[in-house]
C-alpha cells in the first residue's frame, strides 16, 4: 500500500460522508478533499507511493490563508471522530495495525491543526501555509 494512502482514505470518508448542514461545514469538507487530493499528487510526483517519502521531497498540502481556520477545525474533527467512533472499535477487535495507523492519523492531525492555527495567529491570517506530514508508521 502506498505511504499515506490510509490517510488520504480517512480524509476521503469524512469529507464525503459528513452531512453538509450549512456551508461552513461544507467548505471543511471540500477543504479535507482538498488535502487528501493534494497528498495523493504529492505521492506520485515524487515517486513516494511505492517507495515512500522521497529525500528532501516530503508530502505537503497547502492551504491557503482563507483556509487556515476551517482546515484546522477540519482536521480536529478528524481526530475526533477517530478517537470516539474507529479507535475503541480497533481496540476492541484486537488490530494491532489497524489501531497504529489510527492513532498516527489522531496525532498527526492534532499537531498539524495546532500547526496551521499557530500560523495563523503568526500571520494575522494573511499566509498560506505548506504543510509537510510526518513519517507515516512502518509495517512490521
Amino acid at each position: 500500500m502506498p505511504r499515506y494512502d490510509f490517510y488520504i482514505a480517512y480524509l476521503r470518508f469524512l469529507a464525503k460522508r459528513t452531512e453538509r448542514i450549512n456551508d461552513e461545514v461544507a467548505e471543511m469538507m471540500d477543504i479535507l478533499g482538498s488535502v487528501a487530493d493534494q497528498i495523493e499528487a504529492g505521492q506520485a510526483e515524487t515517486g513516494q507511493a511505492e517507495t515512500g517519502p522521497a529525500e528532501g521531497k516530503p508530502v505537503a498540502f497547502v492551504l491557503s490563508a482563507v483556509q487556515l481556520r476551517l482546515g484546522a477545525r477540519a482536521l480536529a474533527g478528524v481526530a475526533g471522530f477517530l478517537q470516539k467512533q474507529i479507535l475503541p472499535e480497533v481496540v476492541a477487535n484486537q488490530n494491532s495495525a489497524g489501531e497504529r495507523d489510527v492513532r498516527w492519523v489522531i496525532d498527526t492531525s492534532m499537531a498539524l491543526t495546532s500547526k496551521i492555527l499557530m500560523h495563523a495567529e503568526i500571520t494575522k491570517d494573511a499566509e498560506e501555509l505548506a504543510v509537510t506530514l510526518p513519517q507515516p508508521p512502518t509495517v512490521h
